[in-house]
């Protein structure tokens, strides 16, 4: 077996099964946070026992989670908590406290657990992990549908809810008030508040000021770090939560004008060393348990997924809005148990609150219920692969449309190619209706232009197509940002409207292709912009202004000729090939024809 003595060698260890397992995990559809766990299992004691002692970096991985409560905190502007006021705290606010009492009284009535010990149970096991969820959600392209925005939002407010749970831990175990009150102490840590809200506000700002002048991005990154871990010890001097005193610089610096800045340095060591965390716990479960007591195991498992559900389907659809199928997959995102809850319990394992064997049956029912996720997701979008429904316009969409025009076009998704649309549009006086699911790019667009007709709405819900008078209609135009969004909303379209005209941004050949499947005309994003750049370096390069545009033609043309005929035969890969190679070939005699006709100046 090997020795730990070596630092470099755990190094290597933890990288190579990271590297190894969670691609596989992927792969699977199963998620990155699995994988990391599925790592740490592998490594740990239970199986091959490279690392024997899991506490060795225990301390190390929690900077992980130190690290995602500063983005959290970054994240939290109070602009935005008050647009997602209604689903952070309406929706939020009642799944923590529905899901944590009933848990908690489970714990306490059927498992017979002390009352501080269930109200520590029901609160952790009540959260849902956000790496977990909301990558799940990205990887199924469903963040901006009304269950993934809504999970969001959810996932927020128990983001939010951690902080203090995390710091009622101590108080629940007693050890705070078998010490008494300590008027220094309490004196201490409000005293680092204090200096952390005044340095953020009028010291940080000047630094950040200062470095980005340098220009130097490995400065940049180190002040970064430096406000992270400075805040989180300085926090854990005074006796408070590391993860707290990282929440609380991230909340200062919100409405800073480096909060994305620091949300990119801090994004892959974040992404590092959470994956640490996730291993590390991987390694703490004990795997044995599913052998010696497999039934309380999975009991347990099927146990928290069963308490959570109901709660999670009754916000969704009695506060959330939403219909039943999307009330169901809010539910089964969210059922697991997360990564704050693995915090918790450390915690209250360490204060003597948990029993090392409910602990490590904890640990595994969370890791088992995260297991189970991706398996329902996929089980569940079979079963619910339903048609389009014809339902009521919702309340809040009941005014698009008034004061207008039938439109004779409809924009769906107003960045950078749907705003030039809509503002060409606009100045030919054209009725149109333009849709977006980005609360700040409809504000942006509103307070550049306060008549603007742009309106919060889902292009790929049938309801929000009616109200916006889709069917009245001449042209709609698909141009959000994700590719897959755009060929979902050309189907539908095609399918509930076919007479209808559709033009389509497309991001890719292969993305041409499939939207003239769909039926729509596509336009490729970046082609028009790339024949400029090209037409502006041959000007540059001393090729004459009539002969540069003579070629720039030619080749639109020529590629618009390779693009239909590499369409006739996109099944076959070598035939596409064979095209490209005879049009490159094609392209070069082309050009040797036009340039003779008009000699460069160069020459």
């Amino acid at each position: 077996m090997p020795h730990e003595g070596s630092a470099l060698q755990v190094i290597v260890v933890f990288l190579l099964a990271a590297v190894l397992v969670v691609p596989l995990a992927k792969r699977s559809q199963l998620g990155a946070v699995l994988g990391y766990l599925a790592a740490g299992v592998l490594i740990g004691p239970p199986v091959l026992g490279l690392i024997t002692n899991p506490e060795q970096v225990s301390h190390i991985s929690e900077l992980g989670v130190v690290l995602l409560l500063f983005i959290i905190g970054l994240e939290l502007s109070p602009r935005r908590l008050w647009v997602m006021r209604k689903a952070v705290f309406g929706a939020g606010m009642a799944q923590v406290l529905l899901t944590g009492m009933i848990i908690g009284l489970v714990a306490w009535q059927l498992f017979a657990q002390p009352l501080n010990t269930s109200v520590v149970l029901g609160l952790g096991l009540a959260l849902s992990s956000t790496a977990f969820g909301l990558q799940i959600l990205a990887e199924r392209k469903e963040l901006t549908s009304p269950h993934g925005r809504l999970a969001f939002a959810i996932l927020l407010f128990q983001d939010i809810a951690a902080i203090p749970l995390i710091a009622m831990v101590p108080i629940l175990s007693g050890a705070d008030a078998a010490s008494g009150i300590d008027l220094m102490q309490l004196l201490k840590v409000v005293a680092s508040i204090g200096l952390v809200v005044v340095g953020g506000r009028y010291l940080l700002r000047p630094v950040f000021r200062t470095v980005a002048k340098t220009g130097l991005q490995e400065v940049s990154t180190a002040t970064a770090l430096l406000v992270v871990f400075g805040t989180a010890w300085l926090m854990e001097l005074v006796g408070i939560s590391m993860a707290l005193g990282a929440f609380l610089a991230g909340l200062l610096l919100a409405d800073s004008e480096y909060r994305h800045e620091l949300e990119s340095q801090i994004e892959p060591f974040k992404g590092l060393l959470l994956g640490l965390f996730f291993i590390s716990v991987g390694m703490s479960a004990d795997i044995s348990l599913l052998l010696t007591q497999p039934v309380t195991v999975i009991g347990l498992t099927l146990l928290l997924i069963a308490l959570k559900m109901p709660v999670l389907l009754l916000v969704g659809k009695l506060i959330g809005g939403l219909n039943k199928q999307s009330a169901v997959r809010l539910a089964i995102v969210l059922a697991a148990g997360g990564e704050f809850a693995f915090v918790v319990f450390r915690m209250a394992r360490q204060q003597g609150l948990f029993e090392p064997e409910l602990y490590d049956l904890l640990i595994l029912t969370i890791t088992l219920s995260m297991a189970l996720t991706p398996l329902m997701i996929l089980l569940v979008a079979r079963l619910l692969r339903e048609k389009p429904v014809v339902k009521e316009v919702p309340e809040e969409y009941s005014d698009m449309g008034i004061g207008i025009d039938q439109p004779r076009v409809v924009i769906a998704g107003c960045g950078r190619m749907g705003q030039i649309v809509a503002r060409i549009l606009r100045a030919q006086h054209i009725s149109f209706i333009a849709l977006d699911t980005s609360v700040e790019t409809i504000e942006l667009s509103r307070s550049l232009s306060g008549d603007m007709p742009i309106f919060y709405g889902d292009p790929l819900r049938p309801e929000i197509l009616r109200a916006a008078q889709t069917e009245h209609a001449e042209y709609f135009i698909a141009a959000m940002d994700d590719p897959d969004t755009n060929f979902k909303a050309v189907e539908l379209v095609h399918r509930l409207y076919p007479k209808i005209k559709v033009i389509a941004r497309a991001r890719s050949r292969s993305h041409v292709y499939r939207l003239i499947d769909a039926g729509a005309t596509p336009v490729r994003e970046t082609f028009y912009s790339s024949l400029e750049m090209s037409r502006l370096t041959l000007l540059g390069l001393g090729i004459e202004d009539t002969l540069a545009d003579k070629l720039i033609t030619r080749f639109q043309h020529h590629d618009e000729q390779v693009l239909e005929a590499q369409y006739r035969v996109r099944g076959n890969k070598e035939a596409v090939m064979q095209t490209a190679r005879e049009a490159r070939a094609e392209l070069e005699t082309l050009f040797k024809a036009d340039s003779a006709d008009e000699k460069p100046i160069t020459e």
